[in-house]
């Protein structure tokens, strides 16, 4: 990176944030710009330092994750955010991604997931802890079987791949195939299941993968 990620780091919970940013100040892409210890003030600090990165506790006092990050994606601020928390809730990954969200991870793991979330989302990936898309994979969902039953098995691979997080290029590389390749299979995915939207096949996988 030609120029420092400026990041901001809101959460309640001091030791976390002295965590945090001892972390990423090891980082040379990285510059921390500002610390929050509620959400109220997070805002305010993108509001006026706009950093590239805001990582924000889903739950603070004042105003919570969701909040800042609706007010924020509101009033079209360049910021992207990755939200922190303890909760493995697989409702709540869900709500993360339909709020377009693509960063989360579990505090437990923060330690050694933020800096790649931060380097995927920072490159406009998804990034979910590994232990949240495991609890994911091992939900069962009604509809599976009949939509798996609509996919070939190479397109129910790739959704499994897009499902942990992987870009069209890093798929191509997985399968030996070409980017536009990967590309095709995801136009006639979503056709197949009759969504749209940017973030629409990542929903689903997210949603319908399950372990098995």
């Amino acid at each position: 990176m030609s120029d420092k990620l400026k990041i901001i780091i809101a959460d309640d919970h001091p030791l976390l944030r002295q965590g945090l940013v001892f972390i990423l100040n090891k980082n040379e892409d990285f510059k921390i710009v500002g610390q929050a210890a509620d959400g109220q003030e997070a805002l305010d600090l993108i509001r006026e330092l706009k950093p590239d990165i805001a990582i924000l506790d889903v739950q603070m006092p004042k105003l919570d994750g969701f909040d800042v990050a609706k007010i924020v994606l509101r009033e079209k601020h360049t910021t992207k955010i990755i939200f922190l928390t303890m909760f493995k809730d697989p409702e709540l990954i869900k709500k993360v991604v339909e709020l377009g969200i693509k960063g989360f991870v579990l505090k437990e793991n923060a330690i050694n997931d933020i800096v790649n979330c931060i380097e995927s989302v920072a490159g406009d990936k998804f990034f979910i802890s590994p232990q949240v898309s495991d609890i994911l994979f091992k939900q069962k969902d009604k509809k599976k079987k009949q939509e798996d039953d609509i996919l070939t098995p190479s397109e129910q691979k790739i959704v499994n791949l897009i499902a942990h997080g992987k870009g069209s290029k890093e798929i191509a590389e997985e399968l030996f195939v070409s980017i536009k390749t990967i590309e095709n299979h995801r136009s006639n995915i979503c056709k197949k299941l009759g969504i749209t939207g940017n973030s629409a096949l990542l929903k689903y996988a997210l949603k319908n993968i399950s372990a098995g």
